[in-house]
């Protein structure tokens, strides 16, 4: 187990990097609090680890600012002696159409989502190096993977949190160190608080079970590739979002009303899975599918959760219902 280890979260005084520390300190790990602003949330935090069995310290950082940061990590590896799990959680929204956004909206964005967490991965990495053993894991998000209209810097932070992750994944597995990231869709914080009841709602309609995530189901994933089970994952994206995706020409989302069985094959013009893409062109695919003209939504029983294909006019497919 963790007993004993050092973890640092970022962005860990309220919502979601909050949950992740308490999750982290009640299976024994010693949590670094980062905080930017808010110190007294923070110092909450910390009480309520307390209170509940386990320990930690807090520490404000800009995750930003790349000199503040190599401070940061300094101090925390030369006050605790180790550091073996690092969890960049810390990010921001500056939402807007792309047209009209600023370009200090987008760069705000992209200077904590993304920089910050390549500076987390940056000076963490060295104390892991020595110590040949380490966990990162990023927190991206479905709009990473997907996009999101009004979210343009946001995506793009995220899907580059997706490469970042990838990359680093690649050049420090030899050394012992994993670094996986977790993507998840609409959960209960702050951040989804400020949307329209008309927003909510209709996100919700889009997701299975109704209802956003929690906090703390994210906490769970991320303590999963934290732990000594997730030693041999790396360089992974565990998606925290169960949304079924179906749109018609009028690019409005919704549930299809009906949907068939069919075998498929023909050409797959966008898919958000590589391999399955390839699969479909060589054989015949059970796949669910949506009877409408622009997309087809589907899933199989090999653990595809999302495909989505563009029918064109005039091009040729082989379908047959079974």
């Amino acid at each position: 187990m963790l007993e004993q280890k050092v973890a640092v979260v970022t962005g860990a005084s309220r919502g979601i990097g909050r949950a992740i520390a308490e999750k982290l300190a009640e299976e024994g790990v010693f949590v670094v609090i980062n905080y930017r602003g808010n110190e007294e949330q923070a110092k909450q935090v910390q009480q309520t680890i307390k209170e509940q069995g386990g320990n930690a310290g807090i520490y404000g950082c800009d995750v930003s600012d790349f000199s503040a940061c190599e401070a940061f990590f300094k101090d925390v590896i030369e006050t605790y002696g180790r550091l073996d799990i690092l969890v960049n959680n810390a990010g921001i929204t500056r939402d807007g159409l792309l047209m009209k956004m600023t370009e200090s909206d987008y760069d705000a964005v992209l200077q904590t989502n993304l920089k910050g967490t390549f500076n987390g991965i940056r000076f963490a990495s060295r104390q892991m190096l020595r110590q040949k053993s380490g966990r990162i894991i990023n927190i991206s998000s479905v709009s990473g993977i997907l996009g999101n209209a009004g979210q343009a810097n946001y995506s793009a932070s995220k899907a580059g949190v997706i490469g970042l992750t990838k990359s680093a994944a690649r050049e420090l597995a030899s050394r012992g160190i994993t670094v996986n990231a977790v993507a998840p869709g609409f959960i209960k914080t702050e951040m989804t608080e400020v949307l329209s009841e008309q927003v909510q709602n209709h996100a919700k309609s889009q997701i299975p079970l109704g209802s956003f995530g929690n906090p703390e189901d994210v906490a769970e994933a991320v303590w999963f590739l934290a732990s000594d089970k997730a030693g041999y994952i790396t360089g992974q994206v565990k998606v925290g979002d169960v949304e079924w995706m179906a749109r018609t020409e009028s690019d409005e989302m919704k549930i299809p009303e009906k949907a068939v069985e069919v075998h498929f094959r023909g050409r797959v013009e966008e898919s958000w899975h590589e391999s399955y893409h390839q699969a479909i062109h060589k054989d015949y695919t059970t796949i669910l599918a949506v009877p409408c003209d622009m997309f087809i939504a589907g899933m199989d029983g090999s653990g595809v959760s999302r495909l989505r294909l563009w029918k064109s006019k005039g091009q040729e497919f082989d379908m047959g219902l079974r």
